[in-house]
């Protein structure tokens, strides 16, 4: 058992590498699919790794290199793809253009950085600092299903470029950000010291409900706000 993290773990990675070769492919929303599996196996590495109590300094780069690719060039590629699809739709100065497809990978930099940052920041054993690459990846990869569904009439706002310019900036900057945010990791049960998981719980499975794939967005911004009115690092006991 002690290897089935580390295997879990380049599960995940070989997926990111299934995104990949979808989103060249062009099937954007099989490349979405394959990173939510990878954001099972991410998670559940990390679980399995605690259940058997399995952790090895092996495991953790694995960790870091395997999410780089699925929760960091997979997302960045992502943007690019949409970019470039929704090119097409508007009339700017080509130049223009192309530095804004060029500036979607600012989201696989900063995904870098956070990563890295993570792995030598000893205050997020517990809570997170700045939003976690597998939900800023989560929300990117959601993009596709909400474009091919367009139930609200989202795709002629998504598709412009300032929208993803804008988007991919801020998308960047929550990676990095000192924002202390809510981990789903439960010392104990009790309502009184998990208002904000609960919380975050409830929201994210309405919202899925009413809004499907259009509440990945969403979510994310309850995941802020939550944060700041329960701030993890300050709970009590």
């Amino acid at each position: 058992m002690r290897h089935l993290p580390n295997l879990m773990t380049l599960a995940n990675l070989f997926c990111g590498c299934l995104a990949i070769v979808s989103i060249f492919s062009g099937e954007l929303t099989t490349a979405s699919t394959f990173i939510f599996i990878a954001a099972l196996l991410d998670f559940g590495d990390g679980f399995v790794a605690r259940k058997f109590n399995a952790y090895s300094e092996l495991g953790k780069q694995l960790d870091s290199l395997a999410d780089m690719v699925s929760f960091g060039l997979v997302p960045g590629l992502m943007l690019y793809a949409i970019f470039v699809m929704g090119s097409t739709k508007f009339d700017f100065d080509p130049t223009l253009m192309m530095m804004g497809q060029y500036f979607m990978f600012m989201v696989t930099i900063f995904s870098c950085l956070r990563l890295a940052m993570f792995n030598l920041d000893i205050r997020q054993s517990s809570y997170f600092i700045g939003v976690p690459t597998p939900a800023n990846t989560l929300m990117i990869t959601s993009i596709p299903f909400i474009l091919a569904d367009n139930t609200w009439g989202l795709s002629q706002y998504i598709y412009h470029p300032f929208f993803l310019v804008v988007f991919a900036g801020i998308s960047s900057y929550l990676l990095v950000s000192e924002i202390p945010l809510l981990a789903l990791k439960f010392k104990s049960y009790a309502w009184n010291v998990n208002k904000g998981p609960y919380l975050l719980l409830i929201v994210s499975v309405l919202s899925i409900l009413l809004l499907k794939f259009a509440a990945a967005p969403i979510i994310l911004i309850f995941y802020v706000i939550l944060s700041l009115i329960f701030p993890p690092h300050k709970k009590t006991t």
